[in-house]
């Protein structure tokens, strides 16, 4: 069986490495020469290159040359696994078996953009593995394989994301004997089940301390490594906050709005929220505040 893997984040590389790993390297790697739009960004061509597997570096995969320098591979499939754009009728057209695509979610439930950042925003317990067969849609085809993935309660962008990383990687030892011999299950999506979920912006990351302390414990540990980290609005730029936990023994004054600064140990900034304290451990705030400032 002959494929091509598309892919330009962490998540294609350690894809990459295990096919390599288990005696099925792709025939061709597809990735990006660099990216500023992908936090967890990686280029394949290093672990490719050690493989001896021919690289071809893009930047629009739907490109008519593109699509010719993969077709002249006469791949019987094709991964997709970490790319952002969506692929149109002349790739995803090329191999026998098609495209197999990968959405961290739980299919056809969460389809769209940042699924694991919104997964952890939103304080999900569960979340999913799913490869499934890539149509015209968004993460609208056949599911060929998907597992149930549990969030908990001190896991984070990097856990999580390792965790999905680690089942992915399972599941594709799995079925890749089934693909091999040119047949596997596929099972249709119901689309009255979808839901979808919307492109992130900058002002979804910035911190509103009128939110839960829970709220906003959630959207730090959905945006630290490799993300670019959730922001507090300083002085008319983001600062950085990579890490929150719950206060020992600061008290929630009533007569304390949020967003004041109840106290500073060391870098340890105890902050008022909408409904208690939540203390930030982990930040990039310069200069670092005072007691009784408001963020």
């Amino acid at each position: 069986m002959k494929s091509v893997l598309i892919g330009t984040v962490a998540f294609s590389q350690a894809c990459l490495e295990h096919f390599i790993r288990i005696g099925a390297p792709p025939a061709a790697v597809v990735t990006r020469p660099a990216s500023t739009y992908h936090a967890d960004y990686a280029d394949l061509s290093g672990p490719a290159a050690a493989a001896g597997i021919p690289v071809l570096h893009v930047t629009d995969i739907n490109a008519t040359e593109t699509v010719m320098q993969i077709a002249a591979h006469n791949p019987d499939v094709i991964f997709c696994l970490g790319w952002s754009q969506i692929l149109r009728p002349p790739i995803l057209g090329i191999a026998p078996l098609g495209v197999i695509g990968y959405h961290p979610a739980l299919l056809p439930r969460n389809r769209g953009r940042h699924p694991i950042i919104w997964a952890l925003t939103l304080g999900l317990e569960e979340t999913g593995s799913t490869f499934f067969s890539m149509d015209e849609g968004v993460d609208s085809g056949d599911i060929l394989s998907q597992r149930r993935i549990s969030i908990d309660a001190d896991d984070d962008a990097a856990t999580l994301y390792g965790k999905l990383t680690e089942a992915a990687l399972s599941q594709i030892s799995n079925f890749i004997p089934q693909i091999t011999i040119g047949h596997y299950e596929r099972l249709p999506q119901d689309p009255s089940e979808a839901s979808y979920w919307r492109k992130r912006s900058a002002a979804d990351g910035r911190i509103d301390w009128r939110m839960p302390s829970t709220g906003i414990h959630n959207l730090v540990r959905a945006l630290t490594r490799p993300y670019p980290g959730a922001t507090v609005r300083r002085s008319d730029e983001d600062q950085i906050v990579w890490r929150t936990t719950a206060p020992d023994t600061i008290p929630s004054p009533v007569n304390a709005e949020p967003g004041r600064v109840l106290d500073v140990r060391g870098r340890k900034i105890a902050m008022r929220t909408g409904d208690g304290v939540v203390t930030l451990a982990e930040h990039e705030l310069d200069p670092l505040p005072q007691p009784g400032d408001f963020l």
